[in-house]
């Protein structure tokens, strides 16, 4: 890729922001929120503890983690 013009590379560091943004979006409503209302007794969230909970929890912290893992690699693009 060649020189970026000063747009660009803020048009790049934006991008990168919102797909950390988005990342952490991911962890707080997949993760946080649910395991708050399992401890706390929040809303009707009568669900036991199971395979299907880890794997619920374990595909929302894949998703945020790519998308971290996917502004970073835009944020290379600037080095």
């Amino acid at each position: 890729m060649g020189i970026l013009n000063p747009a660009e590379i803020e048009q790049t560091k934006l991008l990168a922001n919102a797909l950390d943004r988005a990342s952490t979006a991911c962890f707080t409503v997949g993760i946080v929120t649910p395991v708050a209302a399992m401890l706390y007794g929040i809303g009707n969230v009568g669900i036991k503890f199971g395979l299907a909970v880890i794997g619920y929890l374990t595909g929302w912290l894949v998703i945020a983690v790519f998308l971290h893992y996917m502004a970073r690699r835009v944020l290379r693009k600037l080095a």
